[in-house]
């Protein structure tokens, strides 16, 4: 989970632009940031970036050693942790080349959201219903429903929703609850199975949600079984994940995302297999961090504050190559691993050995992607795994953050091991990501607290608040 890293890949018009003067208008702000790809900025940082003291820093010196640290190696076993290891914001990775898309952003990245967003419970509320509640939802993997008759239970906004996988193979999605008395239908996954029973009385409901029969069905006046199946809800597989969405007018969720498949698409799919025992429809499992679900978001979406508090990260990736492409629906970042050996153990070994998963190509070895889709759905891809991961609020300042780490089949030791070293790097900056957070939300109840204006380098930020101010100006007209 990252306050997170994961970014995804970023692409542009060629996915590699990034000039000052072109960054703006292929979305590659970020990477073109004024504040820091000022050369003099940077070359004041290039103590931290290339300085094994940079590991060293003041109060984060722990949190880099952890990484020389033999014991913390144990930490890849985290993958059975709930959340996603964030690499929290980081740099991002060139997309694949998929077709050459125009993206024009403006060149200032507009306002953050004002403190109140991140703190009112108004806002909370209101969000759930115009946000959660008319948006694509991340539930789980194609994985986690093998059979027919397989279901589970997730989180949509304020409400539970069965997932199953129908005698055909495909989903279907209903609320979870009885229409007899309320009961909850589905508490913990199942593989397969035929009917859907209620525990309580009994109603018993196809996989489509339709009602086939009550026991002593003559003794309930006017039982109308065509008018009594169970709630529906929207369900699409995309990327190989399944979402839900409450709202049954909304956008096909490949429509709406257009060219994110192309871009990252060959890292996933409904044939990618889990690792370890986390899963993103386990919210009772998931981490919790001290924080608004925005501000989770927000840390994601920006690499800007990677040379100041990611450590391991900027000694791992080219700042100077993270990039960013903007689109309506969804962000893509990229970034390349430096040529440059690490100071550190662990990351020098993982920028020797980084190997791809069968599917991809030698290129992609070399870059982490990252993607978000709106409001709350953050995937990394990496050349060894993938890490899908959802932001869900439990309280106005404090957000879950279950997710799951996937492979592919036929992955070599050399991937394997890649992996286990990016999952320990991951957790650390996920640590680091935790804290941040954490201020983030304790600075933004300061009465009269204001942000101050974003760097280009926070461009995906000003998207995401836009996106959510316009989701609660269209509730409130």
């Amino acid at each position: 989970m990252h306050s997170r890293a994961p970014e995804t890949p970023t692409g542009r018009t060629d996915r590699t632009v990034r000039s000052d003067a072109t960054a703006r208008s292929d979305r590659s702000d970020r990477s073109d940031r004024s504040d820091r790809s000022d050369r003099s900025d940077r070359s004041d940082r290039t103590d931290r970036t290339d300085r094994t003291d940079r590991s060293d820093r003041s109060d984060r010196s722990d949190r880099t050693d952890r990484t020389d640290r033999t014991d913390r190696t144990d930490r890849t076993d985290r993958t059975d942790r709930t959340g996603p290891p964030g690499h929290a914001a980081a740099p991002e990775a060139f997309a694949p080349e998929p077709p050459a898309r125009e993206a024009a952003a403006p060149d200032n990245p507009g306002p953050a959201l004002p403190a109140r967003y991140y703190t009112d419970p108004e806002t909370a509320a209101a969000e759930t219903r115009e946000v959660f509640g008319r948006s694509w939802q991340l539930v789980c993997h194609e994985s986690d429903l093998p059979n027919p008759g397989a279901r589970l239970a997730a989180t949509v906004a304020d409400r539970e929703v069965l997932v199953v996988r129908t005698e055909d193979g495909g989903l279907a999605a209903h609320l979870n609850v009885c229409r007899h008395r309320g009961t909850r239908l589905v508490t913990t996954p199942e593989p397969d199975g035929k009917a859907i029973r209620c525990p309580y009385h009994g109603w018993t409901y196809r996989l489509d949600g339709s009602l086939v029969g009550a026991p002593e069905a003559r003794q309930i006046p006017c039982l109308d079984k065509p008018k009594l199946g169970l709630f529906p809800a929207r369900v699409e597989s995309f990327l190989g994940f399944v979402f839900v969405n409450l709202d049954p007018d909304a956008v096909p969720l490949a429509e709406s995302c257009a060219g994110l498949a192309e871009a990252v698409g060959h890292y996933a799919g409904a044939d990618l297999v889990p690792i370890g025992r986390a899963r993103i429809h386990d919210l009772a499992a998931a981490e919790v961090q001290q924080a608004n679900w925005k501000v989770a978001v927000d840390n994601y979406l920006e690499g800007y504050h990677v040379p100041v508090a990611h450590p391991g990260l900027m000694r791992l990736l080219d700042y100077q190559g993270y990039t960013c492409e903007i689109e309506e629906s969804y962000a893509l970042f990229a970034s390349p691993l430096r040529d440059k050996p690490s100071s550190n153990w662990a990351e020098r070994l993982y920028q020797r050995i980084a190997a791809p998963m069968p599917g991809l190509r030698e290129a992609d070895c070399r870059i982490w992607r990252y993607a978000v889709i709106y409001p709350n759905t953050l995937i990394d891809f990496y050349p060894d795994h993938v890490l899908a991961w959802t932001a869900i609020p439990t309280a106005v300042d404090r957000v879950a953050v279950p997710g799951a780490f996937y492979t592919r089949r036929g992955t070599g030791l050399r991937t394997r091991l890649a992996r286990r070293l990016n999952i320990h790097i991951g957790w650390i900056t996920n640590d680091e990501d935790a804290e941040l957070v954490a201020r983030v939300q304790k600075g933004l109840s300061t009465p009269g607290f204001e942000p101050g204006p974003l760097s280009r380098r926070e461009s995906a930020v000003g998207w995401f608040a836009g996106r959510v101010r316009a989701d609660l100006d269209t509730a409130g007209d």
